[in-house]
């Protein structure tokens, strides 16, 4: 009789994984990220699920503003026209307001990482906006926006990172730090257009591997840039001109948790 040999730990992992998480569901079971009752699946209970701010259509095709009202027809809003974005188009998935705006808070200034994975599942829904449903996402990459080291060791983590993380495991997208902030910005509170654009000019760069790293290849790639909030998009366009021009992407699509 021949010896199978050793067993493939990944293959053992795949294996366990289910009784583990039988097991952990059992010991600790899971509950909804608002009110903390048990739920079934998911992160929140059909009471929570409920009250979500989801963004629904019509919105713009550009920066994803909601239009209140009927609409049969695409179109683009009054804060786009005439204005030059480099991102092809932004989608969110909740407004940044009740429910949700606790949550991003708790999040990224209360250090409550467990959120990561509610706020992530909460972005599968993006992708199944028309025109990124119809795209081979596999062949896409998760890009987080970045934060200036010092804003990063303050904060302990970078909530797009964990958020590009946590989406890649559940889509199987991959992702990758492909943008580096360069220097620390004032803030962009009060600014007009223009001066948050030239606030943001030069602050990041394609980063640029260490000798024991391999070189991240943008070159004709398709991006999802990844943030929790997009409130102007004058953030996610500099992103978005840096990928294109400076790291030869051919598109970029925002995708974030909320929209403020």
């Amino acid at each position: 009789m021949s010896y199978p040999g050793p067993l493939d730990p990944s293959r053992v992992q795949r294996l366990l994984r289910p009784v583990w998480r039988a097991w952990v569901d059992l010991v600790y079971p899971p509950l909804c990220c608002v009110c903390k009752e048990p739920v079934e699946d998911g992160c929140f209970c059909r009471v929570c699920a409920d009250v979500l701010p989801l963004v629904e259509a019509p919105y713009c095709m550009v920066c994803g503003e909601v239009y209140e009202g009927a609409l049969t027809h695409e179109f683009r809003c009054a804060n786009c026209s005439g204005r030059r974005l480099e991102f092809e188009f932004a989608v969110a998935a909740c407004h940044a307001e009740g429910v949700m705006r606790e949550l991003i808070h708790q999040f990224k200034y209360e250090r409550r990482l467990q959120l990561r994975g509610a706020l992530a599942s909460l972005m599968l829904r993006v992708l199944e906006e028309p025109r990124l449903a119809r795209e081979n996402l596999a062949e896409w990459l998760l890009v987080p926006v970045p934060l200036h080291r010092s804003r990063e060791v303050d904060r302990e983590f970078n909530q797009s990172w964990e958020l590009c993380q946590r989406l890649s495991r559940l889509t199987g997208i991959p992702a990758a730090k492909a943008l580096l902030r360069t220097r620390e910005t004032d803030s962009q509170a009060g600014l007009h257009r223009e001066e948050r654009l030239k606030n943001l000019r030069g602050a990041f760069a394609v980063r640029q591997p260490r000798r024991w790293q391999s070189r991240i290849n943008l070159q004709g790639r398709r991006i999802l840039l990844v943030d929790d909030v997009f409130t102007t998009g004058a953030t996610t366009s500099e992103c978005a001109r840096v990928l294109r021009r400076e790291g030869g992407a051919e598109k970029v699509v925002v995708i974030t948790t909320t929209r403020g």
